[in-house]
């Protein structure tokens, strides 16, 4: 799952497209992406709170950070949107086939962090593939996120890279 995601002006907003198939039912994907047990194996926080519009939601990373948001959308098993912080993060499932088509739209104001997020979701998609499939993960996320992170500063631009380094 090679692929880059997308950058795009939506508005004021920059928005980051990512669009992969995954070979599982649309419901094994909404588990995956919605459920604790599973979210620890590639989405890069813990969420706490409700799974219902208008909820308060946080996030907790790895060494206590945290990040509060709100559940916009949670329409299962095909659409669920969130704040987290300046962000708007929606994913969408649809059949496709035998499978998922899973569409990751991070929405944010600020240019200077796509290259940066781009490179981080698309590890977290990586892993996101892997875990739907019960293989085992990418091993050292921080050399994987190095690794594609110069092929979105290239793809997207050096206004796109000027945010701080990743703390992935």
């Amino acid at each position: 799952m090679d692929e880059l995601g997308n950058l795009e002006r939506a508005g004021d907003l920059w928005r980051l497209r990512f669009v992969r198939h995954l070979p599982h039912p649309v419901e094994k994907v909404w588990r995956a992406v919605t459920e604790p047990e599973h979210l620890g194996a590639w989405f890069p926080s813990t969420i706490e709170g409700e799974r219902a519009p208008g909820a308060a939601l946080r996030f907790v990373f790895d060494g206590g950070f945290v990040v509060d948001g709100e559940m916009l959308v949670y329409d299962p098993p095909r659409c669920l949107e969130f704040t987290w912080g300046e962000d708007t993060l929606r994913i969408e499932l649809a059949p496709d086939g035998e499978g998922t088509r899973l569409t990751l739209l991070d929405s944010f104001p600020e240019q200077g962090k796509a290259a940066r997020d781009a490179a981080g979701w698309h590890v977290c998609l990586e892993l996101l593939a892997l875990a739907t499939a019960g293989q085992p993960g990418l091993g050292d996320h921080r050399a994987r996120w190095a690794a594609v992170h110069p092929r979105y500063v290239e793809a997207f631009g050096p206004d796109a890279a000027t945010g701080p380094p990743s703390t992935a």
